[in-house]
């Protein structure tokens, strides 16, 4: 589905760009990608105190001419906007500073989607162009338990995010994947289960494991903190879990779709700016 690059309220001060070589590339299972990129460019990385942080990967568009090198910010001043390059959203998973080097993955499906397939193709020297990072989210020091919850998009950032933990941190987490060959080694606190979730062969977006999971979770004693990130649809089923199963404080949840099914990220994220959009 053919759709126009996305508008953003972000300028060249908020949202710097960071040109990155690739320096090499893993993959981690049959459905996810490992690029690791570093290079002189990383210098101009800030990094921020979130723990998950997440990037604007620029992505030009084959047929336009763009001046190089190339200023994301300076096309969309002086360029009409259907020639503007696409971007696509993603969790950096780690940051070495002392390497100046960071890692994102990339869940892939064959040719589906533009960043997947460039991920599975890119081989060191590539060049890899975003803007960022941004976040919002920081387990609270002061939950008695988390519980983390998403699909295959939301598993470098839950990741991330379990893996800050204290050693002590106590909660449970949910992740849905395709097969057993897509379990990922985390390295949980002790006292963190980890679930993993199997659609054996059932499209992502269109299973009801995580919403089942959710639903007869057992619910630990005291204040839980919830990241729970993924498809549009179960996000939209969460939310009916969280705020009026269990009667959770908005303050309580980090809830976002990071995609929804049948949709480019274009359209999604003007969809996410209406009223029907919101979650």
């Amino acid at each position: 589905m053919s759709a126009l690059p996305v508008t953003s309220s972000a300028t060249r001060n908020t949202r710097p760009q960071v040109n990155l070589t690739v320096l090499r590339s893993e993959l981690l299972s049959p459905h996810m990608v490992r690029i690791v990129a570093g290079g002189p460019g990383f210098s101009d990385y800030a990094n921020n105190d979130y723990v998950d942080r997440y990037v604007k990967i620029v992505f030009p568009q084959h047929g336009v001419d763009y001046e190089q090198p190339l200023d994301l910010w300076a096309i969309r001043e002086n360029m009409p906007r259907e020639q503007w390059p696409h971007t696509r959203t993603y969790t950096i998973r780690w940051v070495d500073l002392e390497a100046q080097e960071l890692a994102i993955d990339f869940v892939v499906h064959g040719d589906e989607g533009l960043a997947g397939p460039w991920a599975a193709a890119a081989k060191p020297g590539d060049s890899l162009i975003f803007t960022g990072p941004g976040g919002g989210y920081n387990p609270s020091p002061d939950a008695d338990w988390y519980l983390f919850a998403g699909d295959d998009a939301a598993i470098p950032a839950i990741a991330a995010c379990v893996e800050a933990l204290s050693p002590d941190a106590r909660g449970t987490v949910y992740l849905e994947v395709d097969s057993e060959a897509d379990i990922l080694p985390i390295s949980a606190p002790q006292g963190v289960e980890l679930h993993w979730l199997l659609r054996k062969g059932t499209p992502a977006g269109s299973s009801d494991l995580l919403l089942d999971a959710l639903r007869n979770t057992d619910w630990q004693p005291g204040r839980v903190d919830v990241f729970a990130h993924g498809e549009r649809g179960y996000m939209k089923g969460l939310r009916e879990i969280f705020f009026v199963q269990r009667g959770l404080e908005r303050s309580q949840v980090s809830l976002s779709g990071y995609w929804a099914q049948g949709r480019v990220e274009e359209v999604f994220q003007a969809e996410k700016k209406l009223p029907v959009g919101q979650i």
